[in-house]
């Protein structure tokens, strides 16, 4: 009985040299690596990884080649041909990828983009796609807990932010007003975290670094920006979050937290209009704490050197002074 996965890679020995490529052997009459997609120098006898799919005439074949997704997976894919049964997305093959009108949302549109999941049709045994990736996941029973990192998919606008898939098998949420970089539909974003978990099992989710992580390189920041400032800067917690972020690339939780760290290693002085650098003192010489140190009050100053704002992305950005 042959035990090939479909839509997947699979390890498998050559079997057969024939004019027009190689047969894999699969316990029965074999399957085909066509002649171009042949790897040089491979022999009867060599094990390897092909992955396995059905042609135009319903024939199983192999191929060297990758596609963008595979059993499984979900991924932003481009219809290339609509029909009146569904629409046909590039997945990196030779053979297109069919995703029937009853698993589309709405109607697929010739050169659109859309976020779907690679399944196995139970009946036809082929490969397919579906829009609704609803059903494929689930926060009934969670993988993950308050803190951990994930990696996230974009799936869709919401009002309130950005509903994401997390880790391939929950949804999850990041806020909008947590976000300060462009992120698209299909996008992944690979330095994500569980930021809270909230009632009937919710994920809220949190982009960029978290704690402890980012103080090192934003504590870094600030002062190579005091050295090129002339070691002064008028920024303190009375700054605003817009005018924080523009100007260091960073929340304004981060550069508050940063800027209590490098004065409790005095590293900088907090005054009435700003932050001034200490002299020799080296960057090295930073201590990273887990909790965020209370910053004197200090009055704001609207003055402020007018730089190209930094391309980091921030989080939370929204902090109650």
């Amino acid at each position: 009985m042959s035990t090939i996965n479909v839509g997947k890679f699979n390890l498998m020995r050559v079997d057969r040299k024939v004019d027009f490529g190689f047969y894999m052997d699969d316990g029965g009459e074999g399957i085909l690596l066509p002649k171009r997609f042949v790897p040089s120098g491979l022999q009867v006898g060599d094990t390897i990884s092909v992955f396995v799919y059905h042609d135009s005439d319903n024939r199983l074949i192999a191929t060297t080649q990758e596609p963008f997704a595979e059993v499984g997976d979900i991924a932003a894919l481009k219809v290339v041909t609509v029909t009146s049964q569904g629409a046909f997305l590039d997945w990196g093959l030779m053979k297109d990828l069919f995703v029937p009108v009853s698993q589309q949302l709405s109607t697929m549109r010739l050169g659109g983009k859309y976020l779907v999941k690679v399944y196995l049709d139970a009946q036809t045994g082929r490969v397919a796609a579906t829009e609704k990736i609803d059903k494929q996941i689930s926060n009934e029973y969670l993988t993950v807990k308050e803190g951990d990192k994930v990696k996230v998919q974009v799936y869709r606008e919401s009002e309130l932010g950005y509903v994401v898939i997390v880790n391939q098998v929950h949804q999850g949420l990041i806020y909008k007003n947590e976000v300060f970089t462009h992120i698209h539909i299909g996008q992944f974003i690979e330095e994500a975290y569980v930021k809270k978990i909230r009632e009937a099992n919710k994920l809220d989710i949190g982009i960029g670094k978290q704690g402890v992580e980012k103080l090192g390189d934003d504590q870094s920041k600030i002062v190579k920006l005091l050295k090129s400032h002339g070691n002064f800067l008028p920024y303190h917690d009375k700054s605003s979050p817009d005018d924080i972020y523009a100007f260091f690339g960073m929340s304004k939780k981060a550069f508050k937290m940063s800027v209590g760290i490098l004065y409790k290693s005095k590293l900088i002085a907090i005054e009435d209009e700003g932050i001034r650098l200490l002299p020799e003192q080296p960057i090295e010489e930073i201590t990273t704490v887990e909790a965020e140190v209370k910053i004197p009050k200090k009055v704001y100053s609207p003055s402020k050197p007018k730089v190209k704002p930094s391309s980091s992305s921030a989080e939370d950005d929204e902090v109650n002074d």
